[in-house]
C-alpha cells in the first residue's frame, strides 16, 4: 500500500502540482492544479473547476499523473494512480466548501486520486527511481 511521506504531503503543500491526464487518441495533456491538496495518506484531491480538457480526459481514461518539484531544490515527486470523479457526495461537499472558502470558483466535481506508484523526480542518481509502489 502506497503511503505519502511528511516530505511529500509538505512539498504538496508549498509548491505547485501539474496534473498529467491523456485523451482517447493517447494525445498527453498536463496543467497546473492550485487545488491539489492531500485527502489522506494515499489520495490527493483537487477541485475541478473548468470541466475542459483534464476533466475530459479523466472520463476517458482515468490513469493519471500528478508532478511536483521544489526548483530550488532540485527535489520533487510523481504521484501515479487512477482518478475518480466525485459530485453529489461529502468529499464533493467538502470541496464546495474549500473553494467558497477560498473565494475560488465554484467547482464541477471533485477528483480524487488513488496514488498506486510514487516516483523521485530528484537531480541526479535518484531521479526517476520508484519510491514505493
Amino acid at each position: 500500500m502506497v503511503k505519502l511521506t511528511s516530505d511529500m504531503k509538505e512539498m504538496l503543500k508549498s509548491q505547485l502540482s501539474f496534473l498529467s491526464t491523456t485523451d482517447g487518441k493517447n494525445n498527453p495533456q498536463v496543467g497546473p492544479k492550485g487545488t491539489m491538496r492531500i485527502l489522506d495518506d494515499e489520495h490527493l484531491l483537487y477541485d475541478e473547476h473548468t470541466g475542459k480538457q483534464a476533466w475530459e480526459n479523466i472520463h476517458v481514461n482515468p490513469k493519471v499523473a500528478v508532478a511536483v518539484a521544489n526548483h530550488e531544490a532540485y527535489k520533487g515527486y510523481r504521484f501515479e494512480g487512477t482518478a475518480e470523479i466525485h459530485q453529489g457526495d461529502q468529499i464533493y461537499a467538502d470541496a464546495e466548501k474549500f473553494a467558497s472558502d477560498g473565494h475560488l470558483p465554484h467547482p464541477v466535481a471533485a477528483i480524487v486520486i488513488n496514488i498506486e506508484r510514487i516516483y523521485y523526480l530528484d537531480a541526479g542518481p535518484k531521479a526517476g527511481e520508484l519510491v514505493e509502489e
